[in-house]
């Protein structure tokens, strides 16, 4: 299995030069603190999130807590994600141990799958063939889209339109590819990510149809789980889509196919808070075990030295990110329309 953090470009290099730069700021170093304090207060909303359905009882009012439960869920999973990444601790143990909590039990979501399937997409960004979010549902070239028949090929015609009403589903997506994985995949300690899995999924509908009707749970689920897969596919939808699409076998240096692939999206407390440090993608790709609290002091460093050696480095703000990765799915789709 390609671990990303553990891609190391040849000595000498122009990324072992930026990487110098950044080890000598100390932005590589963990930050426990800040992820204890994160962890806690996402715990607290969480159980709060929780308490509010509780509460509320039986009626329609804990669809305000679906969405609570909705921001919540994404928060941990972007904690889990961190956790994949080796940002929080030194060892690779504690780290998935805390993955186990967060991504198994707390939200039901594989943290052997995601960090095996998130690594193979940092080894090979964009990269057709070796990049598993770039074979989605969702066609970013215009050679896959041609390729594409039946319901693949209505999805990638009409791709710009369906994107946000599809991320709906994300929620289900990623369930679901935990449990294939936890039967199909080799991945580490199978029995714990499928007994943890279990306990999620027992406990959450326990809960839900304890205290709803029937009628009343399942909208709740579909309410919860909806805005879960569309909160989550619309912090990654600004990343790559619409940047440059690498052919199968391309063999671009390491910094370059990480920079040219990727889009920042300008920070602010909120916009970091609710993308959960992802607005800064050029530099969490090129240092994936970096902090996430380190990750917009590197920006300043790595933006500098991409203008040194003349590589483009792409970042524009929210609204404008959307635009531009719509906008690159409508011309994909319009080449078959």
């Amino acid at each position: 299995m390609v671990i990303a953090s553990d891609v190391v470009p040849v000595r000498g290099s122009e990324y072992s030069v930026l990487l110098r730069r950044i080890r000598e700021a100390d932005l590589l170093d963990r930050q426990v603190r800040y992820y204890g304090w994160k962890s806690a207060l996402t715990a607290v909303v969480f159980f709060a999130g929780w308490a509010l359905f509780v509460a509320l009882g039986d009626s329609w009012w804990t669809l305000g807590a679906a969405v609570v439960l909705a921001v919540a869920f994404s928060q941990i999973a972007f904690l889990g994600h961190d956790a994949g990444h080796k940002q929080i601790f030194a060892a690779r143990r504690p780290n998935y141990l805390y993955g186990l909590i967060a991504g198994n039990l707390a939200i039901g979501l594989s943290i052997g799958w995601w960090t095996s399937n998130h690594n193979r997409h940092h080894a090979h960004p964009n990269t057709e063939g070796a990049d598993p979010d770039a074979m989605g549902v969702l066609a970013f070239s215009g050679d896959r889209a041609k390729a594409g028949r039946g319901w693949r090929r209505f999805i990638f015609r009409y791709q710009a339109w369906l994107f946000f009403p599809l991320l709906l589903l994300e929620g289900w997506s990623l369930h679901w590819k935990s449990v294939v994985a936890v039967f199909r995949w080799p991945i580490p300690n199978r029995g714990w990510e499928g007994a943890l899995l279990a306990a999620h999924a027992i406990g959450y509908a326990s809960t839900v149809f304890l205290v709803l009707s029937p009628g009343k749970a399942v909208v709740f689920i579909l309410v919860h789980q909806g805005l879960f897969g569309l909160y989550m596919g619309s912090t990654f939808a600004p990343n790559h889509k619409g940047m440059e699409v690498l052919p199968e076998g391309d063999n671009t240096d390491f910094l370059r196919r990480q920079v040219l692939t990727s889009r920042n999206v300008r920070g602010s407390f909120l916009v970091d808070t609710a993308m959960g440090g992802l607005n800064y993608q050029i530099e969490h790709h090129l240092f994936p075990n970096m902090p996430r609290a380190n990750l917009h002091r590197a920006q300043p460093l790595v933006a500098q030295f991409c203008a040194e050696i003349d590589v483009p480095y792409c970042e524009t703000g929210l609204f404008e990110s959307y635009r531009q990765a719509m906008t690159h799915l409508n011309e994909v789709g319009r080449e078959i329309r």
